[in-house]
């Protein structure tokens, strides 16, 4: 019976002394006898059925504060039980799971929770990597006063952490690609795909339907919609690589965490100062979950931008020419912002010729091998490559800016600013 099996030691002990006492007394018909073995019984089957019977009346819930947290920085949990019986429950063990790496499983002891009590315990978790941890479920023991019964009882109920990338404040530089008027008309984003085509642009989220173009839109396939009805937002596309090949380190410490933490600074950066922002990976699509245009104000866009980001994993992508064809379907966005890893010298070329017409192209160029040690004849012949290559970012007019292990962001940012004009960038003042 299942009653049996939450018997503890000391309980299976008193049971088969009773049944022994049991045996005496009816053998050698002493009374007395008969009354011990009664207790000895008695006691370890009643705490049993009280034990159990108490499991169905305790609930639990869990709170963590903050829900989003950096890497490397502690969220809070508080677990808090209540006894909703009438009757007292016993000692009560509490362990609540935890995803492997993130640490030692937590454990309280709950001393007995009178009729309708409370307990709230709680501890702090930490984790280095980002990503979506479920946190639970919990697990109660409970025991009787006497230690004569012992058993465990699952609650299924789990609760998500989300570490997210850590995020620096960006300095405001002006770097072009900020609008202060005109319209969607503006020369360089005119595609000469013919008459029917003059002043119209893919459909983009918050569109009204009004300007839709139909006549574009049968030819094309897809949705057009006219130009030149009202002024456009600033626009701007951020390519991050996290290709894995193209990153090196591990953990928190890593090329590929600078840049994920690089591209959710500059991405709330941006979004803060107007931007409507298209956030793309070396895929070439869109960040999952932020599908089209990114633009404020949107209930929680910047939450939804770093749940994103924390979810985002490493690819096995070889090249970067998906990349590239997100970005030609970029069109004349006036700001471009590349987060890179290592380059083949073909896709340094290739991306240099990927700048179109007035847009500002800035490409932060990581080092992966300056988060590694290595030797110096590598580092050397590596070291050529990664010149070269910003040397054919540079000959396409991109800012190219190169970026090692321990360089903060905002110094970065700021070095990108003191590149100077950048040949074919027309200035823009911003207010």
């Amino acid at each position: 019976m299942r009653i049996f099996s939450g018997l503890t030691l000391r309980g299976r002990c008193f049971l088969v002394a009773g049944v022994a006492a049991l045996g005496c007394a009816l053998v050698l018909g002493q009374q007395d006898v008969l009354r011990v073995a009664i207790l000895l019984i008695s006691l370890p089957l009643v705490c049993a059925a009280v034990v159990f019977r108490t499991q169905h009346k305790l609930s639990t819930s869990r709170v963590i504060e903050p829900v989003r947290v950096p890497a490397g920085e502690e969220a809070r949990v508080s677990l808090r039980v209540h006894n909703t019986s009438l009757a007292p429950s016993g000692l009560l063990l509490a362990e609540d799971s935890l995803p492997r790496g993130m640490s030692a499983r937590p454990r309280f002891v709950i001393d007995r929770l009178e009729p309708r009590g409370k307990r709230e315990v709680f501890y702090r978790v930490r984790s280095q990597v980002r990503g979506k941890f479920p946190i639970g479920p919990l697990r109660l023991r409970l025991a009787d006063p006497f230690g004569m019964c012992e058993i465990s009882r699952s609650y299924a109920g789990t609760d998500d952490l989300i570490v997210i990338p850590v995020v620096e404040p960006v300095p405001f530089v002006v770097l072009g690609g900020e609008w202060t008027g005109g319209t969607e008309s503006h020369p360089s984003s005119i595609p000469s795909a013919g008459e029917d085509d003059i002043g119209t642009r893919e459909y983009r989220h918050g569109d009204a339907l009004h300007r839709v173009h139909w006549r574009s839109t049968a030819r094309r396939g897809e949705l057009m919609v006219r130009r030149e009805e009202h002024p456009r937002q600033s626009q701007a596309t951020l390519l991050v690589d996290v290709r894995a090949d193209a990153h090196a380190g591990e953990g928190l410490h890593s090329s590929l965490e600078w840049a994920v933490s690089a591209a959710a600074s500059l991405s709330i950066h941006l979004i803060r100062r107007g931007f409507s922002l298209r956030l793309l990976t070396e895929t070439g699509q869109p960040l999952a979950g932020m599908a089209g245009d990114i633009v404020s104000p949107a209930p929680d866009v910047e939450g939804l931008l770093l749940d994103a980001l924390a979810m985002l994993t490493p690819s096995h992508t070889p090249t970067l020419n998906d990349a590239l064809r997100g970005l030609h379907r970029a069109g004349s966005d006036s700001l471009v912002i590349a987060l890179l890893g290592d380059l083949t010298e073909a896709d340094a070329a290739a991306l240099g010729r990927r700048r179109q017409g007035t847009q500002t192209a800035i490409a932060l160029m990581l080092r992966p091998l300056s988060w590694t040690p290595g030797g110096a004849e590598a580092q050397t012949e590596e070291q050529r490559r990664f010149e070269h290559n910003i040397a054919l970012l540079r000959n396409g007019g991109w800012r190219a800016v190169p970026v090692s292990a321990g360089d903060r962001l905002p110094d970065v940012w700021l070095g990108v600013a003191r590149g100077g004009p950048i040949t074919g960038i027309r200035p823009v003042g911003v207010a």
